[in-house]
């Protein structure tokens, strides 16, 4: 019973999009560039993307949007010529932005509301990784307030302090049999309160080429009385916790990004962003029960992992922008560590993107991102799944922005 419930408690309840659990869906003009962003002042975004841009934004405004993810992830056990499909569910990170202040002072002041980490994954409840999960469904939303501003005509910092919101609800069959047949099954959910930082330099250079430069912090995500819920045998059920504390690192990311402007219609940015993942070293359940079920510690041993994105935008008439890019994703996960919550691989991003100015003062812009993740046939080191993984994504996006 101690490796059954331990098995249980080492799974990593996470899935997202462009990096490991990392969604990289936070403004609707940036998606439609492959995420690129840092390296030039675009719009509302700024709050996330560079807080030191947003001293450079020439309008104030509001914006919101969403990208709702449509992805299908497959599984091919080795040695079986079933391939078995994770079921339809979509979820729908969104992102809110405003900035204030007059565009004619150096001090201008932000809000951001996004999702950047996340996931929602369900297979079929008999599936052959049933006894790694079943089900799951994670939410990270930061609150960023941010300052901005602008020391000299061409160059602008800007911070802003993270509090980070979360949920998680996973669920997975367990090793044991019900008196009606059926397998056992549980549950983990818990919510999040933590804090963290987002920073950035923006400058304009002589030559025209704008450089963006950012850090935002890690974020350990602390559940501190989660609901562990086992239904199991009566005989069993004294032994199976009831609550459960867990930490994850959510990591920082440090980005470089390069703006060219070729002409006053046409703006080109280049972003390298690099994600710190190697803090992530191991997860740890700690649970109220008796000393027969110890706390556990699993290994991860993720790697530092780089992302390239080159987008382009072209006002292409007085109302209406067109926008497109593509990116490269190196996954973090090693050998022996991909799991069906996390078949992660190395990936690319393919994106375009419009914008239609309905009048002086309301926007409409929409995007649509394809992220296809490529095959990783791997043997889990720890559950023992072995197969080969196949994940591809399609999020279209839709914002609207008011300015004044």
């Amino acid at each position: 019973m101690k490796k059954i419930l331990l098995s249980f408690l080492l799974a990593v309840p996470i899935l997202g999009y462009s990096q490991s659990f990392q969604v990289n869906l936070q403004g609707q003009k940036q998606i439609g560039m492959a995420g690129a962003g840092t390296g030039v002042a675009l719009d509302e975004a700024a709050v996330f993307f560079n807080p030191g841009a947003v001293s450079f934004l020439k309008q104030n405004g509001v914006q919101g949007g969403i990208s709702p993810i449509l992805m299908r992830s497959s599984f091919r056990e080795n040695g079986s010529n079933i391939t078995e499909h994770n079921e339809n569910k979509v979820p729908t990170p969104f992102q809110g932005y405003a900035v204030f202040g007059s565009p004619a002072d150096r001090l201008r002041f932000g809000m951001g509301v996004y999702t950047p980490f996340g996931g929602d994954m369900y297979w079929k409840p008999d599936w052959t990784g049933k006894y790694t999960v079943t089900s799951l469904d994670l939410r990270s939303i930061y609150f960023q307030p941010t300052l901005s501003y602008k020391i000299t005509d061409h160059i602008g910092i800007g911070a802003g302090l993270v509090y980070s919101q979360g949920h998680v609800d996973l669920k997975r069959a367990v090793p044991l049999t019900l008196n009606n047949g059926q397998s056992s099954t549980a549950e983990l959910e818990g919510d999040t309160h933590d804090f963290g930082w987002n920073a950035g330099i923006y400058l304009e250079t002589e030559v025209g080429i704008t450089i963006g430069i950012t850090h935002r912090s890690e974020v350990n995500a602390n559940v501190k009385s989660g609901d562990a819920t086992f239904n199991v045998p009566a005989a069993l059920s004294a032994t199976f916790p009831t609550k459960f504390t867990a930490s994850l690192p959510l990591p920082g990311t440090s980005t470089l990004g390069l703006g060219f402007h070729p002409s006053d219609k046409t703006i080109i940015d280049f972003d390298v962003n690099w994600v710190q993942w190697s803090k992530y070293k191991n997860l740890a359940f700690n649970y109220n029960t008796n000393a027969a079920i110890p706390n556990s510690v699993s290994p991860r041993n993720y790697h530092d992992a780089a992302t390239l994105r080159l987008g382009i935008q072209n006002q292409t008439t007085a109302k209406l922008a067109l926008r497109a890019g593509v990116g490269y994703a190196f996954s973090p996960v090693n050998d022996g560590y991909v799991t069906p919550e996390v078949p992660d691989a190395n990936r690319v991003l393919l994106s375009a993107g419009i914008g239609y100015k309905v009048t002086n003062r309301f926007n409409i812009d929409a995007s649509f991102l394809y992220e296809n993740v490529k095959k990783r046939n791997e043997t889990n080191i720890e559950s023992g799944l072995s197969g080969e993984f196949k994940t591809v994504a399609y999020i279209p996006g839709i914002s609207l922005s008011y300015k004044w």
